[in-house]
């Protein structure tokens, strides 16, 4: 059984561990970097442009792939899906029309309009700078989001990364004037007050099947400050919960994913086959969506294929050929931190040497998950983005946090990590802040 994994992040080094427990699963990863978790479970790889359908289908036939998943939201805007189904490839990952879910928030919001589907905050579209500062002044309190896609690091918001109205309008205006995106769009929305929060689902067209929630810590520096970032860490709890939601959180979440496939699939004859992320708020007004993803989390991936309990290839099978079973996850949290270059986001330095006791690491119940680095005769270097993911499997949120932050101890170099992700501290505080909202 040849299966082909595109990507080369930590959320793919979990895709490849979830794919090689399956007997008789032979692993081919077409990489943009050398993955040296992914190298070593692979029976092949190849060092390539993830973009070019042409370059990876070609690759792919002559490996005689049998199914291909794919991890990163830019080979599906690209259309590489497309191009896999069209030489008889089974893929896990929606094409591209699918994948405008993600890569134009622009389409999601007007689909969320035009089929009633709940959760959807006020909002409005703009190309033309002066209307979109006009909308601003009118609420006031706002979401900055260009249209199409960024890594996770375009959207501001004002009482965060931007101070007040006037910041706010000379953001819209960057991000229109400069192109901020892949589309020449910025999408403006009432800022949303609350706790967010990841719902994964897996979804073969008609019918989906949702994970445990995550929370992700997006922000670069502790105490959530500084920008934006792909994502510092995350958790989940023993349950389909975190401690700060309630069970009316989660079945609000999922009837809105369903109810975004069901009209997705009325709008354009389409049908939505892949992984879907919702990324949601609790609000003193319920659940609001912020946005979509096309594809798994990165953390949120990794916290979430750790205690997979079903067959993850079978469930790769199931989706291709619209009959997603029930899939089943162990009753354990799990905590995750990325160690990153020191000076990540803003100017991370590619080449430092990280010197990692692996054995130590895995004596404390850690695994890890390598993203952005290059081995060199069997050392590891820092690459340009987030180096390393620490992920620990626990009976508790709190137990799961002491082994990772514990493992800490044996990565040296010039790195660093939120300590406060996952702390008993901060969980306790989100569950106050939403307890006083929720009043």
């Amino acid at each position: 059984m040849r299966i082909l994994l595109v990507g080369s992040g930590a959320r793919e080094h979990a895709i490849a561990k979830a794919i090689c427990k399956h007997e008789g699963a032979e692993l081919y990863s077409y990489m943009s970097s050398n993955n040296p978790g992914m190298r070593k479970l692979s029976k092949e790889y190849v060092l390539g442009n993830i973009v070019k359908d042409n370059e990876v289908v070609s690759w792919a036939v002559s490996k005689k792939i049998e199914l291909a998943v794919i991890g990163p939201e830019a080979p599906l805007s690209a259309g590489v899906s497309d191009a896999l189904w069209r030489q008889g490839i089974k893929c896990v990952g929606p094409v591209k029309e699918a994948a405008k879910l993600e890569w134009d928030k622009g389409y999601t919001r007007y689909l969320m309009k035009k089929y009633s589907i709940p959760g959807c905050p006020r909002f409005e579209i703009f190309r033309d700078v002066r209307d979109a500062q006009d909308f601003i002044e009118e609420l006031k309190e706002v979401a900055i989001k260009p249209a199409g896609l960024t890594g996770g690091k375009g959207v501001k918001v004002t009482g965060f990364q931007l101070k007040g109205l006037e910041e706010a309008k000379d953001y819209a205006r960057e991000v229109l004037e400069q192109n901020i995106g892949t589309l020449k769009a910025v999408v403006i929305e009432e800022r949303l007050v609350g706790e967010e929060f990841t719902l994964q689902c897996f979804v073969d067209g008609k019918s989906l099947v949702p994970a445990p929630c995550v929370q992700d810590f997006k922000r670069a520096y502790e105490g959530d400050e500084g920008k934006n970032t792909g994502g510092m860490g995350s958790y989940n709890d023993r349950t389909t919960l975190l401690p700060f939601m309630r069970k009316e959180d989660y079945d609000n979440a999922l009837e809105i994913m369903k109810k975004t496939v069901d009209s997705f699939r009325k709008d354009t004859g389409l049908e939505y086959k892949g992984f879907l992320y919702g990324q949601f708020m609790a609000t003193r007004d319920g659940v609001k969506l912020i946005e979509y993803n096309s594809r798994l989390g990165d953390p949120e991936a990794i916290n979430m294929l750790a205690i997979l309990k079903s067959d993850f290839v079978d469930m790769l099978y199931s989706i291709c050929d619209g009959k997603i079973r029930n899939v089943q996850f162990q009753n354990k949290a799990t905590v995750c931190k990325y160690v990153v270059p020191k000076e990540y986001p803003d100017n991370p330095k590619a080449g430092d040497l990280i010197e990692i006791n692996e054995d130590r690491i895995a004596k404390n119940n850690t695994e890890i998950y390598y993203a952005s680095v290059e081995e060199r005769e069997g050392r590891v270097y820092t690459g340009s983005s987030r180096s390393l993911a620490l992920l620990s499997v626990a009976d508790s949120i709190d137990e799961a946090e002491h082994n990772v932050e514990n493992s800490t101890r044996y990565i040296h170099g010039e790195i660093r990590h939120r300590r406060d992700i996952a702390t008993k501290e901060v969980i306790d505080k989100k569950v106050e802040f939403m307890d006083r909202l929720r009043e």
